[in-house]
């Protein structure tokens, strides 16, 4: 009988192990540098928010007990630990002397659906929800938003006015690659987090994510993640809190301070343990969307096949592992979007038409993208099989992505390459070809 390899995927709440044949160096598996959680998450926060970078501390930007503060947070598709941060970032500013009924907390739900009830304790635990006004950010509702101009890529820029309107802004989030938006966190908790419809909508464009600078890790010559710094600096911040996490979500480092500076640190420290080099393209990539929350629907889980996009051979597959609790989902565009065209180039050709524009149509780009490349199955434990392939996905066979490596490696031949990203988007793996060996004379 020949040899196998177990290998635990991030998906859902639990998890899931496949058997893979063991095919030696021809099964590769890409993970993030392993960081060990800090011993003391809570003593970590304090000593960030109180030696912050290119800031004061928090602590002295409290003026009395009628200063106003609002707290921006993320919503249920990240997995922000804001149960445990959001907190000691309170009692840090109570500490100060501000006072618990002049703090609002804002959900930077982007064009994400509200979260409320036991979802909303979840997230923020009871003493947050009993003791503190908590607001969903709309972004489609115009009468809660403030109009602060134009960008220089000319996007028209609305803000929550909840949040524009404190007298201290405080930004919070976690650090990740992002796959458009080179990393997540920092300015982006405001575009989208709390931006406008329109706002979002411009700086999800289909120009702006089809320029080849808007990928996994690119910042500088980045057109959406500048647009997304503009929108920011209009709309200002005093404070950012970000954390970056290991596979077991917990906080690994804390970078607190000027949103732009203590971003820039946070993020070059998630470059260096999460982009991981392989020297060549593999024929099947297995990844999945990072487990819950991440992986709780196809649209999120687009994210986890672009990762894979990226070392997967041209007419290779590409098999994604997303729980999908939450479905395609049924709110929003997306899904009706997929089924406007019989096909990925239909598909691409409709989103880069001039005049096409529609909310979720950037997560339909970079799907036809991706399937433009190589073929995509999908095993998840909520979408059926014709739901899946309205989607332009295939299911797994029977189930299984066991099977369906089989009827790959089948398809493949006897030297075909597995390479596994059980942690899906937490790792960007990237094609590096070492320097020759220099010959001597």
């Amino acid at each position: 009988m020949s040899k196998t390899r177990s290998i635990d995927l991030a998906y859902g709440r639990t998890g899931l192990t496949i058997e893979l044949p063991d095919l030696g160096e021809n099964l590769q598996v890409v993970e993030p540098t392993f960081i060990e959680g800090v011993p003391d998450e809570a003593a970590a926060l304090v000593e960030a928010m109180r030696q912050p970078i290119n800031s004061r501390p928090l602590r002295e930007m409290v003026t009395g007990k009628d200063q106003t503060i609002a707290i921006v947070f993320c919503d249920v598709t990240r997995p922000m630990p804001n149960n445990r941060v959001l907190p000691v970032v309170l009692r840090e500013l109570e500490e100060a002397g501000a006072e618990r009924k002049n703090i609002v907390l804002i959900n930077a739900t982007g064009l994400h659906r509200p979260n409320e009830g036991l979802e909303l304790r979840e997230m923020l635990g009871d003493f947050v929800c009993d003791n503190y006004r908590v607001i969903n950010h709309n972004a489609f509702d115009k009468a809660t938003l403030t109009h602060l101009g134009q960008t220089s890529f000319g996007a028209e820029v609305w803000v929550c006015t909840e949040y524009l309107k404190a007298d201290l802004k405080i930004l919070t989030g976690f650090i990740e690659p992002h796959f458009f938006a080179g990393f997540s966190g920092g300015p982006k908790m405001i575009t989208p987090g709390i931006s406008g419809g329109d706002t979002v909508l411009h700086a999800h464009n289909a120009r702006m994510v089809g320029d080849p600078n808007s990928v996994w890790g690119s910042i500088e010559e980045n057109p959406i993640h500048a647009e997304i710094r503009e929108g920011a600096a209009m709309a200002g911040s005093d404070f950012s809190l970000n954390v970056t996490l290991n596979k077991r979500h917990e906080i690994t480092a804390v970078f607190a301070g000027e949103v732009f500076a203590s971003h820039k640190v946070g993020r070059e420290f998630v470059r260096r343990t999460a982009m991981q080099p392989v020297v060549k393209p593999f024929d099947i990539v297995i990844t999945t969307n990072s487990g819950y929350p991440l992986d709780q629907n196809l649209y999120q889980a687009v994210k986890g096949m672009s990762a894979a996009a990226l070392v997967v051979k041209p007419g290779g597959a590409i098999i994604c592992a997303a729980e999908c609790s939450d479905g395609i989902p049924n709110h929003g565009p997306f899904k009706d979007i997929l089924k406007m065209q019989p096909n990925a180039q239909a598909l691409l050709d409709m989103i880069n038409a001039p005049d096409f524009k529609m909310f979720d149509q950037w997560q339909a780009q970079i799907e036809a993208q991706i399937l433009l490349k190589a073929r995509v199955f999908l095993k998840n434990s909520f979408i059926s099989d014709e739901q899946v392939r309205a989607a332009m996905l295939e299911p797994v066979i029977n189930g299984s992505i066991e099977e369906t490596v089989a009827r790959l490696l089948e398809e493949y031949g006897p030297e075909a390459t597995i390479c596994v990203l059980p942690q899906g988007p937490q790792t960007v793996p990237y094609l590096y070809v070492p320097a020759p060996e220099p010959v001597g004379v």
